[in-house]
């Protein structure tokens, strides 16, 4: 099942800090070729900003531009990763992405 909103917001400071909630759940980062990253944290937005902030990470240098996310928690936020990255096989979360 893929992410509940396909349609992304653009990859940026201002925009993670407008759209992505402090709440808990699952997030997809991509380019305009792949997915790079699916993660699951207890505060997106924060998590966003720290992908952000480390322009040498692997995942940084695939030039993502967008991201999608979804509020869950529990185990169901770690499951529904899982699932995220069986469907879109990011190519970041088989290395070291962080």
């Amino acid at each position: 099942m893929p992410f509940e909103k396909l349609i992304p917001h653009p990859f940026t400071n201002t925009a993670v800090r407008v759209y992505a909630p402090t709440a808990e759940g699952v997030y997809g980062i991509s380019n305009s070729r792949e997915w790079v990253y699916i993660g699951q944290t207890n505060d997106i937005q924060s998590a966003l900003l720290t992908h952000l902030k480390d322009a040498q990470a692997p995942m940084m240098r695939r030039e993502p531009t967008g991201f999608v996310f979804e509020i869950c928690g529990g185990s169901a936020r770690s499951m529904r990763q899982d699932r995220l990255v069986v469907e879109y096989k990011p190519t970041c979360n088989t290395t070291s992405a962080r």
